[in-house]
């Protein structure tokens, strides 16, 4: 199952125990369908827990009966799709008329009466995602989005969330195949508004992977500096063992002073040495930035013997 389908799962188990939220949820449902009219309400989904919930709503709050066929969608993951239709215009008019509705409707828009309070909008909004919503898989990006047929109930779910005082969400809108997606991107607003509609879990999910992400980049940063250094270190040890070799090879370690003899004859026999463990070894010690600069003295030695020979050879 994706994680969309987790999600899902988990709001299909929130308590409904208070008759308004059920109420609440069932509009949510209704309202976002694929279908909603006096004269036929319809829903599609791949989630059999919403394809249950939305039946039990409908049969429990009306008593109306319905229709359900699963057909297997042709994928490579052979997802079901579940088709849940209610069987009689009756009861379809019954169910658009208790809602407020009528077929002088000539929009559909979110009907305020039936959200009664803070408890009723987090029930209406998990309905709402239970018919058209989806989440990505937080390992992947952060994603949430509510498919919306009608630009109508796109701009009333923009409104209805951005009055939510606890959670601060800024849902935002593009035109996509025909449908208004009502979308977040911020994985904070998303996880507060799953956290609102009755999904702490798949929350938590969220947040740890975004902290595992964070632990890994931070992770990574340091080892890439690390391996930076390493390299650093490296090249600038076989210069100076270079420059080493120029000034044995021309004039012999012998014509150094001592002070920079005693360094290069160091460093070529213990390469691999910090410039703070090759101090300790001269007698007397010296500090880190005394070693380096005999190094760099040698360096300038060496680069100088190298442009007497270029003018040498000219």
């Amino acid at each position: 199952m994706s994680f969309a389908g987790d999600v899902k799962k988990e709001l299909s188990k929130a308590d409904i125990s208070v008759s308004a939220s059920r109420l609440a949820e069932c509009y949510g449902l209704l309202l976002y369908s694929r279908r909603f009219c006096e004269l036929e309400i319809k829903l599609k989904t791949e989630a059999i827990c919403v394809a249950e919930r939305f039946c039990d709503h409908v049969n429990t709050l009306f008593g109306a009966i319905v229709e359900k066929k699963s057909t297997l969608r042709a994928s490579k993951e052979d997802i079901n799709l579940h088709s849940i239709k209610v069987l009689l215009e009756d009861d379809c008019k019954r169910i658009y008329s208790y809602f407020g509705h009528s077929e002088d409707n000539h929009t559909l828009r979110v009907n305020r009466a039936n959200i009664e309070d803070e408890q009723c909008i987090s029930a209406f909004l998990r309905g709402v995602f239970l018919a058209c919503g989806s989440v990505n898989d937080p390992q992947k990006n952060y994603h949430l989005e509510f498919c919306v047929p009608f630009k109508n109930l796109s701009t009333d779910l923009c409104t209805l969330m951005g009055e939510i005082t606890e959670c601060q969400l800024t849902p935002r809108t593009i035109l996509r195949n025909g449908n208004h997606i009502v979308y977040l991107k911020d994985s904070e607003q998303i996880t507060d508004l799953l956290t609102y509609m009755g999904a702490p879990n798949s929350a938590m999910d969220i947040m740890s992977a975004k902290a595992y992400k964070q632990m890994r980049n931070v992770t990574n940063r340091r080892i890439n500096s690390e391996l930076a250094n390493i390299s650093k270190t490296a090249r600038a040890g076989a210069k100076i063992l270079n420059a080493i070799d120029v000034i044995e090879a021309d004039r012999g370690l012998s014509s150094l002073p001592d002070n920079l003899r005693a360094v290069a004859e160091i460093k070529r026999d213990n390469p691999e040495l910090s410039l703070s463990a090759l101090g300790n070894l001269l007698n007397p010690p010296i500090s880190r930035s005394g070693v380096n600069h005999r190094l760099n003295k040698l360096i300038e030695l060496s680069e100088e013997i190298k442009r007497e020979a270029g003018e040498t050879d000219e």
